[in-house]
């Protein structure tokens, strides 16, 4: 009948988007808001993997930046940035959304130890961050953002890593991992005894995951970026030492040719 098959044609006009995807203030027949989702998996396609790990003595931050040029200089292209002294932020999705997160983040920083004489703590950061996130899928004239971000932090707590999705939702995290490679990469991370390991530890394991998922066939060349927050950086956000950096590259190339 002509009612049977209008209700089906509305159900799968739902079910693709079509006519409910052209606001985020649109929710359709099914529940689903598809600029969020849209906007994940522009996180998941963007072709870079964060992955975090909180350590006993501090947090490791990781990013595989693939290489959009043989004559891009080595350092740049950034992935991980630096949010407060002692919190650290990387991403996975389209770089100039995060980095608008980004400068929010260093705003949040700046106006908490303006207020209150304190660092900002790293679950204050990562509440703020999350509803800045969650306030750009509430109105028509904003649209989400294609970004998914790790913070790392260490304070009076004790280190601490949280995950922001599109959609400002937060969590907090053991280890965790974003973007294109983000299902192996937590496969990985599961089997690592996280009630025990260093950061030295982790800066290896991190490597060995970031290489063993890349896939040489269909993806560019990557650039590993690492970063810590420990207790032998002062529990400050800095790039780890050359030569441990130097050695978890080597250790994931060597494990890769071992799976291979």
């Amino acid at each position: 009948s002509d009612t049977g098959s209008g209700a089906q044609r509305a159900a799968a006009m739902s079910s693709i988007g079509t006519g409910y995807d052209q606001s985020t203030s649109t929710y359709s027949p099914d529940g689903r808001v598809f600029q969020i989702e849209y906007a994940q998996k522009a996180v998941d396609t963007s072709g870079s993997t964060a992955i975090g790990i909180k350590c006993t003595d501090g947090v490791v931050l990781g990013v595989e930046k693939q290489l959009v040029s043989k004559m891009m200089v080595e350092g740049t292209h950034r992935r991980v940035f630096h949010l407060d002294e002692h919190v650290g932020m990387a991403v996975s999705g389209v770089q100039a959304d995060a980095r608008n997160v980004m400068n929010r983040g260093r705003a949040e920083a700046r106006q908490f130890r303006s207020t209150y004489g304190d660092p900002i703590p790293g679950e204050v950061m990562a509440n703020r961050l999350a509803g800045y996130m969650h306030l750009h899928t509430m109105y028509w004239w904003l649209r989400p953002f294609g970004t998914a971000i790790l913070i790392g932090s260490y304070d009076e707590e004790g280190p601490q890593l949280y995950d922001i999705d599109s959609a400002g939702l937060s969590y907090r995290h053991f280890a965790c991992a974003v973007g294109k490679g983000k299902t192996a990469a937590k496969s990985q991370l599961e089997k690592l005894n996280l009630s025990t390991i260093t950061c030295r530890e982790a800066v290896m394991e991190l490597a060995k995951i970031m290489y063993s998922i890349h896939d040489e066939l269909k993806d560019k060349q990557f650039e590993l970026e690492i970063t810590w927050i420990c207790d032998e950086s002062g529990r400050k956000h800095t790039l780890v030492p050359a030569d441990l950096k130097a050695a978890a590259e080597e250790a994931g190339k060597t494990a890769k040719e071992e799976e291979e």
